[in-house]
């Protein structure tokens, strides 16, 4: 592989890293549900997949933030930079349409 491969454009680093966010939120979900299933067959207590899941979800949404900061970071960054450029590109073609020349 070569050194000089090109880096990813702002949109498409933000949607690998939103993605990699989201299948990581999802897995912390799955691994606190099946703590919680498995727990409750060790004292032999009947609990629904439906409220493990859903308390799966409320301890995963607050533990999520502290545990995937740096990635929550990097999609916050991601998310700048497009909107940066998007703004950009915007103001050009709004330069453009009013007639002004670009130096």
């Amino acid at each position: 592989m070569s050194d000089a491969t090109p880096t990813p454009s702002a949109g498409r680093r933000l949607a690998r890293n939103l993605a990699l966010y989201t299948v990581a939120r999802l897995g912390l979900v799955a691994v606190i549900t099946a703590i919680i299933m498995g727990v409750a067959a060790a004292v032999q207590v009947s609990i629904p997949l439906i409220v493990a899941l859903l308390f799966g979800l409320l301890i995963a949404m607050p533990l999520s933030l502290l545990l995937f900061k740096k990635l929550r970071a990097q999609v916050n960054r991601d998310i700048a930079a497009v909107d940066a450029k998007r703004r950009k590109d915007r103001e050009q073609l709004m330069s453009r349409l009013q007639g002004k020349e670009e130096q």
